[in-house]
């Protein structure tokens, strides 16, 4: 259980949260390759430099091959030439690749439990409703003492929150259905209403009988590997 502020009536409070249901320990390897793909799915892949064969110039040479003194020389658009093509530089390209679904939502669950170990997590009702309002928005962010450098998860799209929040700088708003590990992690605090974090312990947590069925699971299969280690020691046993 960790203790997390939440947001209500327009004061703070402490309340106990079981941060279990995301997980039980820190799987960094795995963070680390749903934020690489994040990233370099993000990439434009634009760049591109020129050949010999793309840059402008005459293709003559520039003297006689023989009785000069110098060196033998074709065109000014050769690489050793300034402003001449480049040899291997970078082309075009689509650097978009994709981890498998169960990978990008246990990366999911467990950049969310690594916020819950951090105590950087927050629970806050009383947004803003009718219309935007900076100054409402942005003081809840500031009595939870997080008024930078966080993450704002809705239950559903909410426009008039987006509105609200979105001159703010390093603070952004999103549904929980398009949350990802990268986001997370990007903003030091995550702050929840209390139908996103309902819906992420729903969607993402891992419930008590499956924890109950995947222990019950790991016991059979050590036990069975230490019979079929030890055979002899079974039929004795009989």
């Amino acid at each position: 259980m960790v203790e997390v502020k939440v947001y209500t009536g327009g004061s703070v409070k402490a309340k106990k949260v079981d941060e279990s249901a995301f997980g039980d320990r820190i799987l960094a390897r795995t963070l680390k390759d749903a934020v690489v793909m994040y990233e370099a799915n993000a990439r434009a892949g634009t760049v591109k430099t020129k050949t010999r064969g793309e840059v402008a110039g005459p293709n003559s040479k520039l003297w006689k091959q023989k009785h000069t003194g110098r060196a033998r020389m074709g065109t000014t658009k050769g690489n050793i030439w300034r402003g001449g093509g480049l040899v291997f530089g970078p082309r075009p390209r689509n650097y978009t690749y994709q981890m498998p679904v169960k990978a990008r939502r246990s990366a999911l669950r467990n950049a969310i439990y690594s916020k819950f170990k951090d105590n950087e997590v927050a629970i806050a009702d009383g947004w803003p409703e009718g219309k935007p309002s900076t100054k409402q928005a942005f003081g809840i962010l500031n009595a939870l003492g997080m008024p930078r450098s966080a993450l704002v998860v809705t239950e559903s799209q909410d426009n008039n929150l987006h509105l609200s929040l979105r001159n703010v700088p390093h603070v952004s708003v999103r549904p929980a259905s398009d949350l990802n590990a990268h986001e997370v992690l990007l903003y030091r605090y995550l702050v929840l209403t209390p139908g996103a974090m309902e819906l992420l312990q729903g969607k993402l947590g891992k419930s008590d009988k499956k924890n109950a069925a995947s222990k019950t699971a790991d016991s059979k299969k050590s036990v069975s590997k230490k019979a079929a280690a030890n055979p002899a020691v079974e039929s004795e046993e009989s």
